[in-house]
C-alpha cells in the first residue's frame, strides 16, 4: 500500500487584500487535487470581486486590481460557499488538504464565510474533519535546524519543486502539494508509519511549540508582536462587549 504522500492530495490556496485574517477578503482561491505524483492535477479557480478596495500593496503582490476583479470576479457569497462545499468533499474523500501556513488560509475563509454566509468552516465540514498538511509546519519541524526563512518559495529551492507564477492561487497550490509531496520522501523513515490523522494531530502541538520559540525570540529583540499556536484554524474572536 503506498505511503500517504504518494497517494491522493488536494492543495488549497488564496490570494487576498491584506495579511489580517479578521478583516480582509479572498479575491481570489484555487483548489488543485492530484491523485497520484504521476497524475495530471485537477484544478478549480475562483476570482472574488470583494466589494472593498484593493490596497496597491496587495495588487502588488498577486496582480489583481479592483477594476479587473470588478469586471470578472464574483460576489462573495456563493463563492464562499462552493469553496466551503468543495473542501468538505475532500473532507468527505478522505484526500488530504494541502495548506502552505494553514492558520492564514483557512481562518480567513471561516470569517469569509461568517461575513457572508451567516455560517462557518465547521458548519459545512459537519461531521467531516479536513486533515491538514501544512508544508510550512512539517518542514519547520522535521528540519528544525536549517537557518533561513520557509516561505513557499524557501521550501520549492529547498526541496525541488518548481514554482512558476507565484502568488497565483493555483500555482501556489500546486506548488504547496508537490512540496508535501517531497517532504514525505525525504522523511519517508519518520513518517511513513504515521497516518494523515495521526500527522495532522502532531501538527498542531508542533505548530504550537514553533509559536512560542517565535514569540519568545520577538520577546528577546524587544517586539510585542502576538504569534497565535492555534492550527490549522484560529478560534473566533469573541464578541465587542
Amino acid at each position: 500500500m503506498p505511503s500517504w504522500f504518494d497517494g491522493p492530495l488536494a492543495a488549497f490556496d488564496t490570494e487576498t487584500t491584506g495579511i489580517d485574517v479578521e478583516q480582509d477578503r479572498i479575491v481570489s482561491a484555487a483548489l488543485v487535487v492530484q491523485e497520484t505524483p504521476r497524475s495530471t492535477p485537477r484544478v478549480t479557480r475562483w476570482l472574488v470581486n470583494p466589494g472593498v478596495d484593493i490596497p496597491e500593496a496587495a495588487t502588488a503582490v498577486h496582480g489583481l486590481t479592483a477594476g479587473h476583479l470588478a469586471m470578472n470576479g464574483r460576489w462573495p457569497a456563493p463563492v464562499m460557499e462552493e469553496i466551503a462545499r468543495a473542501l468538505a468533499e475532500q473532507a468527505m474523500a478522505g484526500r488530504p488538504l494541502v495548506v502552505m501556513n494553514a492558520p492564514f488560509d483557512l481562518t480567513l475563509l471561516d470569517r469569509e464565510l461568517r461575513r457572508h454566509r451567516a455560517s462557518s468552516l465547521a458548519a459545512y465540514l459537519g461531521t467531516q474533519s479536513l486533515c491538514v498538511l501544512d508544508p510550512r509546519v512539517l518542514d519547520k519541524h522535521l528540519d528544525r535546524y536549517r537557518k533561513g526563512r520557509r516561505t513557499l518559495a524557501d521550501l520549492c529551492g529547498q526541496y525541488g519543486v518548481e514554482l512558476s507564477g507565484a502568488h497565483e492561487a493555483a500555482a501556489d497550490a500546486s506548488a504547496a502539494l508537490q512540496v508535501v509531496r517531497a517532504v514525505g520522501q525525504t522523511f519517508a523513515a519518520r513518517l511513513e508509519g504515521l497516518s494523515v490523522a495521526e500527522l495532522h494531530a502532531l501538527q498542531a502541538v508542533w505548530h504550537a511549540a514553533q509559536a512560542r520559540g517565535l514569540q519568545a525570540w520577538f520577546a528577546r529583540n524587544g517586539t510585542e508582536e502576538a504569534v497565535d499556536p492555534h492550527w490549522p484554524l484560529r478560534p473566533d474572536l469573541p464578541a465587542a462587549a
